[in-house]
């Protein structure tokens, strides 16, 4: 086998690699949007469109927090926790929300000399 063999050998593999990680990367992206397209129709059962937009001015300021009450609110439904009108009016949302960042203050504590 001559060198130029080699290298066109060590070429298709590697373009067939690449080939690889790309159908990979599209396969993810795919994944991704499914995610995201089936989630944002839970929230539409879920939440009113003022809850969702309030949701969505969350997102704004603290994306992470927008997604974990996202997931909560997701779970809720799906156990069937969430009993009462759905989608839910926005007050009731806010009381959701008020027990969501309960639960997640910290404790302060007050030093008195």
């Amino acid at each position: 086998m001559s060198d130029e063999d080699e290298l066109e050998n060590i070429r298709k593999r590697k373009l067939e690699e690449l080939k690889q990680q790309a159908a990979q990367q599209q396969y993810a992206e795919h994944q991704q949007k499914e995610y995201v397209n089936k989630k944002y129709q839970i929230m539409r059962q879920i939440l009113s469109q003022e809850g969702r937009q309030r949701l969505e001015n969350i997102r704004i300021v603290k994306p992470q927090f927008a997604e974990q009450i996202e997931l909560q609110l997701i779970q809720l439904y799906q156990s069937g926790k969430l009993r009462g009108a759905t989608p839910l009016p926005d007050k009731e949302f806010k009381k959701i929300l008020e027990q969501i960042t309960a639960t997640g203050k910290k404790k302060e504590f007050n030093i008195k000399k």
